[in-house]
Order: structure tokens, then C-alpha cells, then sequence
């Protein structure tokens, strides 16, 4: 029997469905954006006391702690949120995709920071301030445009814009102080994680 070809009406429909049932599983993954907003307002508050009290910038390596502990809670929860919801569609998988390079690229930057300190001498560890605020907030804008959900995507214009700011200043020279910047670094992640995060729990909780 040969195959019925979808007219463009179906096929609009199917994709509207997709996107439907996509945004629904995804209201409960509000845990997910929260932990790692917490864990970013964290470590930036504890890293910005501790410069302020020794004056050692060897306290910067402490944002290391971000990637190991966020990668293994967020593995945790994402088996838990698995089993809960069955069978991973393909949207589910373009999506862990999408933020797994967002998430696992800063280490490269490191890697790469390392090698140039080590070879010239330069110190390229800015890069690391600026990097995670354009990825994780590209990552962000195209979740909240693929499940139309605002949040995310203003959040994810108000990391942009810091990170946008932070990438001019190393440009210009201008020394990120830490008595600054990291206002702007715990205002990015509370606009792109925890705001989200506590808006998608709230709507889960609706459903």
C-alpha cells in the first residue's frame, strides 16, 4: 500500500503537536535550571568573599567546582526525569545535545587558557568569564524559542547582554574587578536559571 503524503495543513498540525507535547515535557525541568543557577550564585559569592579576604586569585579555580558538580547532578536528574517520562523523543535528544555542548565546552576553553598561559605566559583566563555568558545563553534563547516559553528567552537576552559587555571590556582592557563583575555574573544566572526555573516549577505545578 503506498504511503499517504501529509497535506501542509497535517503537516503543521504534527509539528504544533511536537512543540505541544515537547513544552509540556519539559515544565518540569525547572529543577534542572535552578540547580545550576544556585550553583553559579554560589560559587561567584563565595569566590568574590574569598578575593576580597586574601587578595589570591588562585581562588578563581574554584569555578572548576561548577562543571564537576552541576555535570553529575545533572545526570542524576536527568536519569530520574527518564524513567519518569519513557521513551526520549527526538526533540529530547536535540535538546540534551544542545546543552551538553553548551555545558562541556568552557572545560576546552580551559584547556586552551592553560596551553596559551603555559606556552606565552599570557593570561587568557577572562575568556573564561566571557565564554559561558554567550553559549549557555544562545542555548537558552533556542530552547525557549523551540517551546515558546518567554522566560527563557528573556533570560537568555539578559545573559547575552552581560556577556556582550564582558567580551567588550576584554577587548578594551578593562580590568573585570570583582567588587563589579560579579554583580553582573550573579545577575546573569539569576535572570537565565532561576527565574526560568522557578517560572517552568510554578507552570508544572498549574498542569
Amino acid at each position: 500500500m503506498e504511503d499517504r503524503k501529509l497535506t501542509e495543513k497535517e503537516s503543521l498540525e504534527v509539528i504544533t503537536s511536537m512543540i505541544a507535547r515537547t513544552k509540556e515535557r519539559y515544565l518540569d525541568d525547572g529543577n534542572i535550571l535552578l540547580m545550576w543557577g544556585y550553583l553559579a550564585v554560589f560559587i561567584a559569592i563565595l569566590v568574590w568573599v574569598l578575593l576580597a579576604i586574601t587578595r589570591q586569585s588562585a581562588w578563581n579555580f574554584l569555578w572548576f567546582m561548577m562543571p564537576l558538580v552541576g555535570g553529575v547532578a545533572t545526570r542524576a536528574m536527568s536519569r530520574k526525569q527518564l524513567r519518569e517520562r519513557g521513551v526520549r523523543t527526538f526533540t529530547d535528544r536535540a535538546t540534551s545535545e544542545l546543552w551538553a555542548i553548551a555545558g562541556s565546552s568552557p572545560i576546552w576553553v580551559a584547556v586552551v587558557c592553560l596551553i596559551l598561559q603555559c606556552l606565552t605566559g599570557n593570561d587568557c583566563w577572562g575568556a573564561m568569564l566571557a565564554y559561558p555568558l554567550i553559549v549557555v545563553p544562545f542555548a537558552e534563547i533556542a530552547q525557549g524559542i523551540l517551546i515558546k516559553e518567554d522566560s527563557l528567552i528573556m533570560g537568555g537576552l539578559t545573559g547575552l547582554l552581560i556577556g556582550i559587555l564582558t567580551i567588550c571590556c576584554i577587548a578594551g582592557g578593562i580590568v573585570l574587578h570583582a567588587n563589579w563583575f560579579q554583580p553582573l555574573f550573579i545577575l546573569a544566572f539569576v535572570a537565565m536559571m532561576i527565574v526560568p526555573g522557578h517560572i517552568l516549577n510554578r507552570k508544572a505545578k498549574r498542569e
